[in-house]
């Protein structure tokens, strides 16, 4: 069994356990699975009570992950999240001591109550995997990933994320509603907290790593690179899309791509697998409240090669 099936197979495990606590949500799961495997950090953005944070809990748990937590409110500061030096008076020295930021899965819950002050202070660590506090840098474990729930923006108390910081997530995600069976299962069955409880790991904090280098194994045809290309260049000359597409995207969508083809079991990737992680990757880069829409709207009217 070659390396690509290999993966697949532990992965395809993985999915099903997480299906078991985020029920009726099997796409939602498996995207979410895809953006971590592709190396990137994911915006789960949905009204309170709808499986946000049990789905990032569950992430964790499934994957073997060093979980940590942050609750993120008006009065949180940076140094609350990344860390803080404090002199030491017997030895005269400053030490630092680290915040909850250094976990492999970072749990940023409720990010948009917080000021843009303290949410910025996550930009370092999500794009190169460290953090820098009075002129020292401090590599983040690996993996490194965060996952963040927000309130949906209209709300009272929030406030909105910058440009810069939604760039940094590699997806969004909402969760909606779930269908009267699943809703029935979570009535019925064990509480959420007490099934994460008991989630034995299916994969460690290593294979997630071997499953990353896989993803980017995983080949993509020249005539694929073409069709990304087309893509953002089409959305470029959109003027509802206000810019297009930055080069960032395009590199989050081919990432995304790949990791998504390994999920279903292949070395190589397919416009399909590029068509069905598109909305996730893309939407939340425009400032527009129909971006969903407009995205699918922009693979309608770019020809696959």
């Amino acid at each position: 069994m070659n390396a690509h099936l290999q993966s697949a197979s532990v992965l395809s495990r993985a999915q099903r356990a997480l299906d078991d606590i985020v029920v009726g949500k099997p796409e939602r799961v498996r995207l979410a699975l895809c953006c971590l495997l592709a190396g990137g950090h994911l915006l789960l953005e949905d009204a309170p009570g709808m499986g946000k944070t049990t789905l990032a809990h569950g992430l964790g748990a499934v994957l073997g992950l060093d979980v940590k937590r942050v609750q993120f409110t008006a009065d949180l500061l940076p140094a609350d999240v990344v860390g803080v030096s404090i002199f030491d008076p017997q030895t005269r020295q400053f030490a630092f001591h680290r915040g909850p930021v250094f976990a492999q899965l970072l749990l940023a819950d409720e990010i948009n109550r917080a000021t843009p002050k303290t949410q910025s202070a996550l930009l370092e660590a999500m794009a190169e995997n460290q953090v820098t506090v009075d002129g020292a840098v401090h590599p983040l474990p690996q993996p490194f990933f965060v996952v963040a729930t927000q309130n949906p923006r209209h709300q009272i108390g929030t406030f909105p994320l910058p440009e810069s910081q939604m760039d940094r997530f590699l997806m969004r995600l909402d969760l909606g509603f779930p269908d009267r069976a699943a809703e029935r299962r979570l009535l019925t069955e064990d509480p959420r907290r007490t099934m994460l409880d008991r989630q034995v790991a299916v994969l460690s904090a290593e294979q997630v790593a071997q499953a990353q280098k896989a993803a980017q194994a995983v080949q993509v045809a020249g005539a694929l690179i073409d069709y990304l290309q087309d893509l953002l260049a089409a959305s470029r000359a959109m003027p509802e899309m206000n810019g297009g597409f930055s080069p960032r995207a395009g590199l989050g969508l081919l990432m995304a791509t790949r990791a998504y083809a390994l999920l279903a079991g292949r070395g190589y990737a397919l416009p399909e697998d590029l068509q069905a992680v598109a909305p996730a990757v893309l939407a939340h880069r425009l400032e527009a409240n129909d971006a969903q829409p407009l995205v699918r709207t922009l693979l309608d009217r770019v020809a696959v090669p």
